[in-house]
């Protein structure tokens, strides 16, 4: 096991990180498109309100209230029913209570000294977020072994003069040692801060970050898919839930499948919502993920009351947007590229799904989610074009680095952490 995760604490990936505002299941669907743009891992968690103003909760009563993650997907998904296509004024304005998907286990509270290693395990099994009391006495652990400096854990810096104590079991549960004037302030803690932290270390890591995600076992084959000639619509039949993703492919004779695109919460993280659900209605798998020219689609859109996270053109002119528009990618977010032909249709392209191939190493797929504030990337065949073999998500990066050395039955080292 890596000495990173064992001399390193909850606290010391949360120093910095801002107070966390709750957002609550009465807000509207247009609150939360808002509040999503600037969310990570493209989803925030949705609360039930507290029973009465200024009551002091313990971590059992607060995690009653939570409710669930709402993310980009599910808004588009919600906004494309007939009911709100019909009338999308009255959508925007439905609490988000009738969107979100509830699951309490998404969420947990630990304290700041709860151990790295800790944590991920609690991610491995399925927590998105953790919650974390904000103390002005924690300063955070920066020396890498503190362990073997303090003789152990350092709970809280009220008692630096506390009786020795080795015995490193730490109670997740037990309330934070923060003064009163803290006691309901916290900040949330995501995978994404976590191997944003871990990408860091990847000295402490060795061999793990140069070895291969194929060799590591971090593919997963389960993925869900859709093929590009039927309905956009299809895809949120059952919406996935770890990735938010569905891979938008085209089959082959030989019984694989090539990806072009996907549908996911990630690639419609800051999207124009009412025109990707008119779209998901509407148009194919393939057109929505390539998006139509304006000339081919043949179609308009009205404008709509939702503010875009995505400028339509006129809005700099000081004009607006009055007229009818045609649906193209720039409409949804997805940036224009090259003309591409699938079957006997021309669409325009957006940038390529997020994709890397089996031999790719852990690093370079840690690299690539960050960097695009992904979570996840598409495996594709070494030697194919495009043929999907499965994804790689936060749950298989957190598995994967995790692993004992003995489990590793073949240890394969690209050029370069580049290489993808």
């Amino acid at each position: 096991m890596p000495s990173v995760f064992l001399y390193h604490v909850v606290g010391d990936l949360t120093v910095g990180k801002p107070e966390m505002v709750e957002f609550y299941e009465t807000e509207t669907v247009e609150s939360a498109i808002r509040a999503i743009g600037e969310s990570t891992e493209c989803g925030i968690p949705v609360w039930k309100r507290k029973s009465h103003v200024g009551m002091i909760e313990n971590s059992e009563t607060r995690l009653q209230r939570f409710v669930g993650i709402l993310n980009s997907l599910d808004i588009v998904a919600f906004l494309a029913s007939t009911e709100c296509l019909e009338d999308q004024d009255k959508a925007i304005k439905t609490p988000v209570s009738q969107v979100v998907v509830p699951n309490t286990s998404l969420v947990k509270q630990v304290d700041p000294a709860t151990r790295l290693i800790d944590a991920l395990e609690m991610m491995k099994q399925g927590v998105r977020r953790l919650i974390v009391p904000k103390s002005m006495g924690w300063k955070g652990m920066s020396k890498r072994f503190s362990i073997l400096y303090n003789g152990k854990w350092l709970k809280n810096a009220d008692t630096p003069n506390s009786s020795s104590n080795n015995n490193l079991t730490i109670n997740t549960n037990r309330p934070s040692s923060s003064g009163t004037s803290n006691r309901n302030k916290f900040c949330c803690l995501s995978r994404e801060d976590v191997i944003r932290f871990l990408i860091g270390c990847l000295g402490a890591l060795a061999p793990l970050p140069l070895s291969s995600i194929s060799s590591l076992g971090a593919i997963n084959s389960n993925y869900s898919s859709v093929e590009a000639s039927l309905p956009a619509i299809e895809a949120t039949r059952k919406l996935p839930e770890d990735p938010s993703a569905i891979a938008v492919v085209e089959p082959i004779p030989n019984g694989q499948c090539k990806i072009i695109g996907e549908i996911s919460a990630s690639r419609l993280w800051k999207c124009d919502y009412p025109a990707a659900a008119w779209a998901l209605a509407n148009l194919s798998a393939g057109q929505f993920v390539m998006g139509v020219e304006d000339n081919v689609a043949g179609r308009s859109l009205p404008d709509f009351a939702v503010n875009s996270a995505v400028d339509d053109g006129n809005t700099a002119t000081g004009t607006g947007s009055t007229r009818l528009r045609k649906f193209s990618s720039r409409s949804i977010g997805f940036n224009p590229g090259n003309s591409i032909r699938i079957g006997r249709s021309i669409y325009r392209g957006r940038c390529a799904p997020l994709t890397c191939k089996t031999t790719s190493s852990l690093a370079a797929v840690m690299a690539q989610m960050l960097s695009h504030r992904a979570t996840h990337v598409w495996v594709i065949e070494d030697h194919s074009d495009d043929i999907l073999v499965g994804v790689v998500g936060y749950a298989d990066i957190l598995a994967a680095v995790t692993k004992q050395p003995a489990s590793l039955t073949h240890v394969n080292r690209p050029e370069g952490l580049a290489t993808l």
